[in-house]
């Protein structure tokens, strides 16, 4: 009887072992806008200071058609650049205008824009991102998994080189800002 209780076991796991299914792993281009710089667009704030002139030193946000506007220099293009990118954009500006003869820009993000997490959590909606953020501290500041919820790989849709694409990530792959983030139901 033993036997047969244990024999029943171990075909069910081999059956159920079947049924997990194993995605392709993401394309490249995915895994490299993970390790590339990062690019602004809209929705971050900067803090831009220009050494030695505090009229010009603030805090920008990105507006939706992905430019900064800045005293003197007026609109300037940021989304899709590196903030390295834009501070050179800034200080050729400052420079051929002759507002300022040498400058010396620093850009950084001030705050990412927010992600997005829907389906099966607890609460739906958008977030501030957190640096190093992955899909599991997206689901913990969204209040948890669901009990429906599929807990081994979510569906994240993001922004790379221009495209949006899809790609279906591990709980321990990080998030990037911009992301929405979609939790399955499971089957059963």
């Amino acid at each position: 009887m033993r036997f047969v209780l244990l024999l029943f076991s171990l075909i069910g796991v081999m059956l159920l072992g079947g049924c997990a299914s194993s995605y392709p792993p993401p394309d490249t281009t995915t895994y490299s806008a993970l390790i590339a710089p990062y690019r602004l667009d809209s929705g971050d704030r900067l803090r831009v200071v220009v050494f030695g002139q505090t009229d010009l030193s603030s805090t920008y946000l990105i507006d939706q058609a992905g430019y900064i506007s800045m005293p003197l220099i007026g609109a300037v293009a940021a989304r899709g650049r590196t903030a390295q990118m834009l501070e050179g954009e800034i200080a050729g500006k400052l420079k051929s205008g002759r507002f300022v003869r040498d400058p010396d820009v620093s850009v950084e993000v001030d705050r990412y824009r927010p992600f997005f997490i829907m389906g099966e959590v607890t609460s739906a909606g958008q977030y501030p991102y957190v640096t190093g953020m992955t899909v599991q501290t997206a689901v913990a500041i969204a209040g948890g998994f669901t009990p429906r919820a599929q807990k081994s790989d979510v569906d994240v849709t993001r922004q790379v080189n221009g495209k949006v694409t899809t790609v279906r990530l591990l709980p321990t792959q990080p998030v990037m800002p911009g992301d929405t983030i979609n939790i399955r139901e499971r089957f059963f």
